[in-house]
């Protein structure tokens, strides 16, 4: 039995950590997949450090990752092939991800960009492991894939406490405005 730790939209600027439960999550894994908006090179590098990678590039990542990342990937472990792509759909749905997943003649399909997680069986796996940096309407999160044989197996993983960007938003918006009357005065 293989077992793999998914991940997607990190999001992390040069200089930054990769969060704790993330390493924790990685250690031990047979393989780690990361399914785009590393951002910056150098956190690139830092996932890189955590043990065997695959990955593929998003749509915020840097010029420097990007050349050196694909924008999709088909992996076999024990026999099964899993699809790696950034954004699976335009849509919010998983019916984009569900055609893509046989276009590429994958058993599963690990996509990003949502920033939420999903797990959706049917004739192929799909999974979006959400974000464990930048969730959206979620808890930060990863997903966690058991290859056994042909038969693979997807859950999501817990990785905080649920965050509602709508009080941060809120919170920019009053220091835009404080700061506004401060310069009036």
């Amino acid at each position: 039995m293989k077992r793999i730790v998914a991940i997607s939209d990190t999001h992390l600027q040069a200089g930054s950590m990769v969060p704790r439960g993330v390493v924790d999550l990685a250690e031990g894994a047979d393989l780690l997949l990361h399914a785009g908006d590393f951002v910056s090179f150098e956190v690139y590098k830092a996932f890189c450090d955590l043990g065997p990678l695959e990955a593929v590039c998003g749509n915020s990542d840097s010029p420097e990752v990007k050349a050196i990342l694909p924008e999709r990937r088909v992996l076999e472990v024990e026999g099964v092939k899993i699809g790696l792509v950034h954004r699976a759909s335009h849509f919010a749905d998983t019916t984009g991800a569900a055609f893509l997943a046989r276009e590429m003649e994958v058993d599963a399909l690990v996509f990003g960009h949502l920033h939420r997680p999903v797990v959706e069986g049917g004739p192929q796996l799909l999974i979006s492991p959400g974000s464990p940096t930048e969730p959206r309407l979620s808890a930060p999160s990863a997903a966690e894939i058991e290859v056994d044989g042909l038969e693979i197996r997807g859950r999501i993983v817990s990785l905080g406490r649920p965050v509602c960007g709508y009080f941060k938003y809120a919170e920019s918006l009053a220091e835009k405005s404080a700061k506004g009357r401060d310069d009036r005065d």
